[in-house]
């Protein structure tokens, strides 16, 4: 997965040169504090980088372009130690193309009350420094996150480290890109999208290849690689008996394997972040891809099914912003309800494709037939997703914008075996309760298709959205539904007056 200690945030103070040197020397002092135990914090994933102070607006200019051209530079976090008059910073915030945070904050944490003087006043402004600084940037509608105490509360690093892994799953996005393994299944309509929009809006490209293109590199494959690949399996999962070797449907694990090493060569050699595919577009393969699609998530990945490549993009970014958690992040598929009124719960899983990373215990690997796709019996990962807070998220294309919605769930273990349903599942109880949350999802025009995660929080993905200047709705334990409606409804008017 994605190493996230080799990016970088960089910590930007703002002051003047009005209160002389031994002042700036000390707001460069205490500067360098903070971003030291911010950078030292274990609860922030990146490199927080200490920036000298900026005091005119050639030098807010100056580090707003360095951080634009940096490739491990993620994001700013601005910092206001004195007053640092907002003008100053017109230029550099206008041109700044990185995602923003905005730390109101200051040194020290307790007021000093036999021995505060004008002297400590007049060096310790955060409180009306950072308002200047504040009314700029709303001024200039500019999105960014705003962290409100001091920079040791555990609770402001809980946010830093939330808006950070955000900034990663965006600048990941940026230059990224995806293929698609045939089109879009046919007549589909929220899978398919505006990809022009979307490389324009979040900077990724997404192209098609027809399956001969990719069959040819499968095709390559050598006994040996996938012979070294079925010990990974037999060390990995639980295989059924007739998948072992000697086994009757050994040859089709073995066809599985090349799949897998073909797909994994066609993507690294195309430095691709993620695919797609569809059970309607098959021409040459033996088998829809199903262990090859579950591990190469597991890999880090994105992926969606038939042509999803909204939701395939989702899920990379969630991948990159929950890389080095406990937990998993996966393409998901509402499926099928329990309307039990006592306990109502939906029921999580796709054909074939669910990741690895979000299961409790070792999965089976197993084959079975499959009524679409008209091809030989694909072999997959069977499993349960472990029970614990969760959310699924979906990246919607509106026409005349893209919605990020996302409901907040609670996966729960399974009350009974399952075993007929040769498919990897969670089941979960979504919030605020199983009418609200579904009738909400339909309301916001949520797709089928999600990127599911057990370590984000709605509040990654909220942060996410603002540095795609996207919508965001949320559905969570608070959702009502007549305070929903009239939000989409306003959401609608502020984007048609804010095109």
């Amino acid at each position: 997965m994605v190493n996230l200690k080799a990016l970088e945030v960089w910590f930007v103070t703002g002051s003047q040169s009005l209160y002389g040197e031994e002042t700036l020397r000390q707001v460069a002092e205490h500067s360098k504090t903070i971003a030291g135990s911010l950078n030292d914090a274990t609860q922030i994933p990146v490199k927080v980088i200490y920036k000298p102070t900026v005091k005119s607006t050639e030098e807010i200019y100056s580090i707003c372009m360095e951080a634009n051209t940096s490739k491990n530079c993620i994001g700013i976090i601005a910092w206001m130690h004195t007053f640092s008059p907002a003008k100053m910073w017109i230029s550099g915030l206008k041109i700044l193309q990185k995602p923003l945070c905005h730390l109101h904050t200051q040194f020290n944490r307790d007021i000093p009350w036999n021995d505060i003087d004008m002297d400590f006043m007049n060096l310790n402004q955060s409180a009306h420094g950072d308002r200047e600084f504040g009314f700029m940037v709303s001024r200039m509608r500019m999105n960014r996150k705003v962290v409100v105490g001091h920079w040791q509360d555990p609770e402001v690093l809980v946010e830093l480290n939330t808006w950070t892994r955000a900034a990663a799953g965006w600048n990941d996005w940026q230059g990224a890109k995806f293929v698609r393994f045939g089109d879009n299944m046919r007549f589909v309509a929220v899978t398919d999208g505006d990809k022009v929009e979307a490389e324009y809006k979040f900077g990724y490209a997404v192209n098609t290849h027809g399956i001969g293109d990719l069959v040819e590199v499968i095709d390559q494959t050598s006994d040996a690689a996938i012979d070294l690949l079925i010990s990974e399996y037999e060390e990995q999962y639980t295989l059924v008996p007739s998948l072992k070797k000697g086994g009757a449907q050994y040859s089709s694990l073995r066809d599985a394997a090349k799949i897998e090493i073909g797909m994994r060569a066609f993507l690294e050699e195309g430095d691709y972040k993620g695919f797609t595919d569809t059970f309607e577009d098959l021409h040459g393969m033996t088998q829809l891809p199903g262990i090859a699609s579950q591990r190469l998530m597991a890999s880090g990945y994105g992926f969606a099914g038939e042509g999803d490549w909204k939701t395939a993009a989702l899920v990379r970014a969630m991948k990159v912003m929950g890389s080095g958690l406990e937990g998993g992040n996966s393409f998901m598929e509402d499926y099928t309800y329990h309307f039990d009124p006592s306990n109502p719960m939906v029921l999580g899983s796709h054909m074939l494709e669910i990741c690895p990373s979000i299961a409790v215990g070792k999965p089976s690997c197993q084959i079975h037939p499959l009524g679409i796709g008209g091809k030989a019996d694909p072999v997959r990962l069977v499993f349960n997703a472990a029970a614990g807070p969760a959310i699924n998220a979906s990246l919607i294309d509106m026409g005349n914008r893209f919605r990020l919605l996302v409901n907040e769930v609670e996966a729960v273990a399974p009350m009974h075996d399952l075993p007929k349903l040769p498919v990897a599942r969670v089941l979960w109880k979504p919030y605020p309760d199983m009418k609200t949350g579904c009738a909400a999802w339909i309301l916001a025009g949520g797709a089928h298709h999600t990127g599911y995660s057990q370590n984000l929080t709605a509040e990654n993905m909220q942060d996410f959205a603002e540095m795609a200047n996207i919508e965001f709705a949320l559905i969570g334990k608070n959702t009502n539904l007549y305070q929903f409606k009239n939000e989409l409804r306003w959401n609608e008017v502020y984007y048609q007056i804010n095109k």
